[in-house]
């Protein structure tokens, strides 16, 4: 009997070592033969190490164990969307739940809630950092590979010279290409929308006279919008409303109404602005993402990078004025 028991424990099945479930919240049901990716993360990068098509119930099985020392991560992609969900050392690898949705190349329930404006004039120029957070509250990713997601504004005197960076819900900072469209000074991102908050990161420069107004366009429906001048700028302009400083980087915020803008700019960024980027790289704990994972990198322009830091400081003070009321705009 001990000999029959043994020859049954080797042929009992092996259970894979990363099971679960992909289910479409868009539906609400389980997705079908839809394929998992698994990857493992070494010094080469992420490397796709096996993968497992789910069955009829949207189950799936990868006999491969999570990295014990480092993160793994299961990709699936679904109406050209990918999804992702990472799989830290130590964390359950059975019975995973893997959200997806449906896409649609109409916008739904995507809207643009905050948008802020950082200018900072030096030298001759102006270093413009712009930062969208758009909201999904549907359970429909806003998805148009041909007509892109995003449109913004980029003033003919940058020539085109832009970089678009976006942050994702499940996701970390990445490049995202841009183009022309038909209207004049009017770009366009391409990158999926999904549900939750989605951050997109704009980044140009623009030839700048202290105190010559520079004028500006809003063309996304703002449910609010923010200027913010860096310490040692003063800003001044019709339909703001001084909503006070960011006290860590003296960032002055200003809300303002309307689909454009013209502001006047005097002064350059002093220097305790810049000390104040230079330690945001040290403690984010309060102040979302950590820098360098969201900060564009633009050129190598010191002035740039400057206002970017500072864009991401002036994002904490903000975020607290969530609830503030700004009065709507006017057409």
């Amino acid at each position: 009997m001990m000999r029959i028991g043994f020859v049954l424990l080797l042929c009992a099945p092996v259970f894979a070592a990363v099971t679960g479930t992909v289910v479409n919240r868009t539906t609400g049901r389980p997705a079908p033969a839809v394929t998992v990716d698994f990857y493992k993360f070494g010094q080469g990068g992420m490397e796709r190490v096996d993968q497992a098509k789910t069955d009829a119930q949207g189950r799936f099985s990868i006999d491969r164990e999570p990295d014990g020392q480092g993160p793994s991560m299961l990709r699936v992609e679904i109406d050209g969307v990918t999804y992702n969900h990472m799989l830290p050392p130590g964390s359950p690898a059975t019975g995973l739940e893997i959200p997806v949705y449906s896409a649609s190349a109409k916008p739904g329930a995507a809207k643009v809630g905050k948008h802020m404006i950082m200018l900072q004039p030096s030298g001759g120029q102006m270093a413009v950092s712009e930062t969208y957070l758009v909201e999904n509250s549907g359970q429909v990713t806003w998805f148009d590979p041909k007509a892109g997601t995003l449109r913004f504004y980029l003033p003919a005197a940058a020539k085109g010279n832009v970089e678009v960076r976006a942050t994702a819900p499940d996701g970390m900072s990445v490049p995202v290409p841009s183009d022309k469209t038909s209207r004049p000074d009017v770009y366009v991102a391409k990158f999926e929308v999904k549900p939750g908050e989605t951050r997109f990161d704009i980044t140009y420069s623009v030839p700048y006279t202290e105190g010559v107004p520079y004028a500006g366009k809003i063309v996304t429906q703002d449910e609010d919008s923010y200027l913010i001048a860096p310490n040692g700028v003063t800003l001044t302009g019709e339909n703001l409303s001084d909503l006070g400083v960011e006290p860590r980087s003296q960032s002055h915020i200003y809300g303002f109404t309307g689909t454009a803008y013209s502001v006047k700019l005097t002064g350059t960024a002093a220097p305790a602005a810049q000390n104040a980027a230079a330690d945001a790289s040290g403690d984010q704990s309060d102040s979302g993402p950590h820098v360098e994972e969201i900060m564009p990198r633009v050129n190598a322009q010191a002035g740039t990078i400057v206002a970017l830091a500072l864009a991401i400081l002036g994002l904490g003070f903000v975020l607290l004025y969530r609830r503030a009321p700004v009065a709507p705009k006017s057409e």
